[in-house]
């Protein structure tokens, strides 16, 4: 009895430290308009000018092409709409990471006083048709591919890492003093 309890805790060990088992990451789904949607408010000191001015520093920083990537930069009503796209990548049966699908995506940032917001919406997989990458959460479509929830991790490891950069880049300058002497 004791053998078994000892090999059972063991498999048990070795089931839960499974990379294949990792835990998948939370798709946030906006059940109303039946969409993906990563949307976050963020209290940060400024006016709406500062705000708007530091989202345009960040697009400039994080994109390549700031220009073409957004649609709309609209200063006085604090909105900023533009259009890109995620390389997915996925492991092939040799275990080389290959180049996936694409997945444009559409983000919105609006400025306030003190507070600004991003929204990410309309993922779509770059196909010959409209794809929206919400089929990839229907695990019952005959369809199914496995590889679609590494997919929507990466989507969502994406979203992390543009919204932290978009947070670290909204703080405020550090105020200069200077050296009198």
């Amino acid at each position: 009895m004791k053998k078994l309890l000892i090999s059972l805790s063991a498999l048990l060990f070795i089931i839960l430290l499974n990379p294949l088992m990792a835990q998948v990451k939370t798709i946030p789904f906006d059940a109303e308009a039946k969409k993906i949607k990563f949307q976050q408010v963020i209290e940060e000191e400024g006016t709406q000018k500062e705000l708007f001015n530091r989202c345009i520093f960040w697009l400039n920083d994080y994109y390549k092409d700031p220009v073409r990537v957004t649609t709309v930069r609209d200063a006085p009503s604090g909105k900023i709409m533009g259009k890109h796209t995620i390389r997915l990548k996925y492991t092939d049966d040799k275990g080389f990471e290959r180049d996936g699908p694409t997945v444009y995506y559409e983000f919105t940032l609006e400025v306030r006083e003190n507070r600004y917001r991003y929204t990410i919406t309309e993922l779509l997989l770059k196909t010959a048709s409209r794809f929206e990458i919400e089929r990839w959460l229907d695990k019952d479509d005959p369809a199914y591919d496995p590889r679609w929830a590494d997919y929507l991790d990466q989507i969502a490891e994406y979203v992390e890492q543009w919204s932290a950069f978009l947070i670290e880049k909204m703080k405020p300058e550090p105020e200069v003093t200077e050296d009198i002497w």
